[in-house]
């Protein structure tokens, strides 16, 4: 009898959704109102089990409640822009990876902790991390490209990748203007490029993994409030969390 209790046990815990944990701080693209809206309408509905951490209204670099909520997360989703965070925030965020868990970025999830050139040191007790782009996301990121809207390809041989399964190339738009994140570093695999008329092809979207334990990367710097109003985008989104989930 013991046996089967234990047993039962197990499989109840192990049927439990995955936890998505999803930081958000940046005050440009609308994600504080966009990806509470994915997680109700679509992450949920998956099903998976989510913690939507903002960034504290008067001060930016707090994230209340996130270090709790990364003691049992399953994966760590970030829309966070130029950000100090505290250090402990930063450790969880080392912790997380080191452990070999997943980790999606949009858009400015690309300078998420990284200050701009010049700027000062963070004050004691905060923390960023320059390099989280190219070490962890496998990116690139210089600048953009204005504001226009970027034309969508797929990259050649990418077709079969399970991240495009049920999504339409056709139909996604790069709003907001592209970013420059060209070269890629080693090891990532590309996905999507974006045009502009008149300015260079840059990647969009890729896989990595970062780590002795090669954590699942996904990111895109696709992630305009515009793009969230894409059913081919969110299939898009959905299906990179479920890969690096491994799901």
């Amino acid at each position: 009898m013991l046996i089967i209790a234990v047993t039962f046990g197990w499989q109840l815990q192990a049927a439990e959704p995955p936890h998505i944990v999803i930081m958000i701080g940046e005050e440009e693209y609308h994600t504080w109102e966009t990806l509470p809206e994915f997680a109700a309408n679509e992450l949920k509905a998956a099903p998976y089990r989510v913690t939507l951490i903002q960034a504290d209204a008067t001060d930016k670099n707090q994230f209340p409640g996130f270090v709790e909520a990364m003691r049992d997360a399953d994966l760590l989703f970030i829309s966070v822009r130029r950000r100090t965070p505290t250090t402990e925030v930063i450790h969880a965020v080392r912790a997380h990876l080191a452990a070999g868990k997943p980790l999606v970025g949009i858009r400015t999830a690309s300078h998420c902790f990284a200050l701009r050139p010049k700027e000062p040191e963070p004050k004691a007790g905060l923390a960023k991390w320059q390099e989280f782009d190219p070490e962890v996301l496998g990116g690139n990121y210089t600048g953009h490209y204005g504001k226009d809207a970027a034309a969508i390809t797929l990259v050649p041989g990418a077709e079969s990748h399970p991240i495009l399964k049920g999504v339409t190339v056709a139909e996604l738009i790069g709003h907001g203007g592209l970013y420059k994140n060209t070269p890629l570093q080693a090891g990532t695999t590309p996905l999507l490029m974006g045009t502009l008329a008149g300015a260079a092809t840059e990647p969009v979207a890729w896989t990595h993994t970062y780590g002795e334990k090669k954590s699942r990367i996904f990111y895109t710097s696709m992630g305009h409030w515009d793009d969230f109003k894409l059913p081919a985008f969110r299939r898009f989104l959905l299906n990179g969390i479920a890969w690096a989930l491994e799901k």
